[in-house]
């Protein structure tokens, strides 16, 4: 398996995120990990244990809700379990027998964007370097207040 496409995959998956503007990206996200929970039920490689598990997963995206730091624990302890059920030889997909690995190495990308608090990466692209001029940047890096609205800064 080629480790480099699960980054691939994360990366993706937070760009296309920030395409969601907060506070649905959050909520939307919170809903993506209780689903991740569920994910391995129809496997059922360690049986009754599942269950806990999910219900683990739904409390940690509950909280998600109001939280990226739950959502990023959640994506956490899906790697952990995607770990377990690869070690087991329960893979997510039964067809493809390294896909719990793979997704146990793409989950902690997504996990590391939502511990930043799911930032807009779109935004971080579309940002050009004349901004970082602007008077209230300049301001700022100085320790001096930004000019009132509707003035000019140069004249000040």
């Amino acid at each position: 398996m080629n480790l480099v496409s699960p980054v691939i995959v994360g990366i993706i998956y937070c760009l296309l995120m920030t395409l969601i503007t907060e506070p649905h990206r959050r909520r939307f996200n919170a809903i993506m990990v209780g689903g991740a929970g569920a994910a391995y039920l129809s496997g059922g490689g360690f049986g009754p244990w599942e269950l806990p598990f999910v219900a683990l997963m739904a409390y940690v995206a509950y909280r998600g809700l109001e939280s990226w730091t739950f959502i990023g624990i959640g994506w956490l302890l899906h790697t952990a379990w995607d770990t377990a059920h690869h070690l087991k030889g329960s893979p997510i997909l039964p067809f493809s027998h390294d896909s719990s690995l793979g997704c146990a190495i793409c989950d902690p990308v997504i996990a590391l964007w939502c511990f930043r608090g799911g930032p807009s990466l779109t935004a971080l692209v579309r940002r050009s370097p004349s901004s970082s001029a602007s008077p209230t940047a300049v301001a700022s890096r100085s320790g001096r207040r930004p000019p009132p609205a509707g003035t000019d800064a140069r004249k000040l």
